[in-house]
């Protein structure tokens, strides 16, 4: 098989794939050439890559946003690791490889390929579902997993916040659980990190690097939805979630739970990143895939569509850019496996809260002002008003807002679209507006307070090279600069806008502002006029 092709287990096993051991890799950050064979006592390596040097590493959920980052970055900046062991299942009737090979033509992959050509040959695709009772896999790939594999890292999950809760409970409780039995069995496991979130325990108004109660028992509550049907699993809903608001944040405590319960002193991390969105600085500025989150709310807002959100302009944004929430990742993963090697190991898995607002902290308005600043200058094609959002904590005041700047024009324009023999459909946009802005306001509205000592000790005790190679800490963060790139990310990796229709799409803002402007001014008219004709009537 060609080395610049993805390889199979099946070429593992049989041994029939040879690398080439003439092949060198340029880590930029290093300022030098590295050997892909470098063993551990080669002194251009950093202690994190040394970590890395020699090692197989099993990811799950590689085809997703963090996924992605994180097996470029491996590959990139681990000049000396092995192999990349890529759970990943069939999906809209492609196979494995075919979804593997779309994935690599994604432009976050294009620096890689300038500076590590020959990467391909490491990338192992392993047929699975981690959905499916002991991840889908067949006996012999298991097998080789158990002797191959050092690390783990379980990207996977279902990230709705209204995820049914079955197909919840399956992916974020049951996959890391049949993932922690494979990892029992790999025979020289290094450490297996799981990807949490912060929000796992967002009805506290206080979240530490711990473990905090859930009373749900997994076995009871999976015995449980496999009896019920949906209807009457959502009736029982609100009881079953108790204090948590969704099943994404109950599912992903109830994982820990059962992480914890069951680590048995196994090399175990728990890392819980906040909101994730859009690069900072690698491999590409504002780099993104998906419009979850607070990326649905700027595309809505700089499109026009979206005109109102129930949030707290003073309430702390936790955001935190993707490829720094990998860096510490993988720097956490290294800082696991030496604290499970140590004479008294943890007692129970290390936690890590990877937030912004303790070093470098934004608000909600914050946020909503900097993407209004530089809208201007990255204009969305798409446009089909000007910005124009308002934020209110009050739910009632929200629904007004709703009804005047949404469901009105929203009515108008279908009623049009039904005249000129056109299909309605911005009252099913809206609605899904609404849906979305319901879910997302519970994060919107609460300051949640975090405490991040065991991260942020862990970028105190990260070596000087090996911040240069994985940055981690917020505090070095430039919100300005990064959300210029961030809304110039959303037009050429969500909207694959070219910068050469910036020109075009800039008059359009300008038009759009000044029919905006207009507007205001005849509705300001109208409703002196209206005033005035009212009180003309009482006097």
């Amino acid at each position: 098989m060609a080395a610049t092709q993805l390889i199979s287990v099946s070429d593992v096993i049989a041994g029939d794939f040879k690398k080439n051991e003439n092949e060198t890799k340029y880590c930029p950050q290093c300022n030098d050439s590295v050997d892909e064979n470098m063993n551990n006592t080669n002194d251009n390596l950093t202690e994190v890559q040394k970590f890395y040097n020699g090692k197989n590493i099993l990811i799950t959920g590689a085809t997703g946003f963090l996924g992605k980052i994180l097996v470029e970055k491996l590959l990139r900046c681990c000049p000396g690791v092995e192999n990349l062991y890529l759970l990943v299942r069939q999906k809209r009737g492609k196979d494995i490889y075919t979804r593997m090979e779309e994935i690599f033509d994604d432009p976050v992959f294009s620096r890689l390929k300038e500076e590590v050509p020959k990467f391909r040959h490491k990338v192992v695709v392993v047929p699975a579902d981690c959905e499916a009772a002991g991840l889908g896999l067949t006996l012999t790939d298991r097998q080789m997993l158990t002797e191959k594999v050092n690390i783990i890292f379980h990207s996977a999950a279902t990230v709705k916040f209204d995820e049914h809760l079955r197909a919840a409970l399956v992916t974020n409780v049951m996959a890391p659980l049949h993932l922690l039995r494979l990892a029992r069995d790999v025979k020289k496991l290094d450490v297996l990190m799981h990807i949490s979130t912060a929000y796992s325990n967002s009805h506290l108004p206080m979240i530490e690097e711990r473990f905090y109660p859930c009373d749900a028992d997994c076995e009871q509550l999976h015995q449980m939805v496999d009896k019920l049907t949906d209807d009457q699993l959502n009736i029982m809903l609100p009881k079953i979630l108790g204090p948590w608001p969704n099943t994404y944040t109950f599912t992903k405590a109830l994982a820990e739970k059962e992480l914890r319960a069951s680590a048995g002193g196994m090399p175990i991390g728990i890392f819980r990143p906040a909101i994730v969105i859009s690069t900072a600085k690698e491999p590409l500025k504002g780099w993104l895939d998906n419009m979850y989150g607070p990326t649905g709310v700027a595309v809505g807002s700089a499109t026009g569509i979206l005109r109102t959100v129930q949030c707290d302009k003073m309430v702390s944004a936790d955001i935190v850019p993707v490829d720094s929430v990998v860096n510490c990742l993988m720097v956490a993963a290294c800082s696991v496996h030496n604290a499970y090697r140590r004479s008294s190991p943890p007692l129970e898995p290390p936690i890590f809260n990877y937030v912004s607002s303790v070093e470098n902290r934004i608000t909600w308005g914050d946020f909503l002002s900097k993407n209004m600043a530089w809208i201007h200058h990255y204009p969305f094609s798409d446009a089909v008003w000007f910005i124009s959002v308002r934020l209110t904590k009050s739910a009632a005041v929200n629904k007004i807002y709703m009804f005047f700047l949404h469901l009105i024009p929203a009515t108008l324009v279908d009623g049009l679209a039904v005249c000129l023999g056109r299909k309605p459909k911005m009252l099913k946009v809206y609605r899904k507006i609404h849906k979305f802005s319901s879910v997302l306001s519970y994060f919107c509205t609460r300051e949640i307070k975090f405490c991040n000592s065991r991260t942020r000790e862990l970028w105190e005790k990260t070596s000087e090279a090996d911040k240069k190679i994985y940055p981690f800490s917020m505090s070095d963060l430039n919100w300005e600069e990064y959300f210029r790139d961030y809304l110039a990310g959303i037009r050429r990796y969500l909207f694959k806008e070219s910068d050469d229709t910036l020109p075009q799409a800039r008059i359009k803002w300008k038009r759009l502002y000044y029919l905006h402007q207009i507007t205001r001014f005849i509705f300001f008219i109208l409703a002196v006029y209206a005033l005035w004709w009212i009180l003309s009537l009482l006097w």
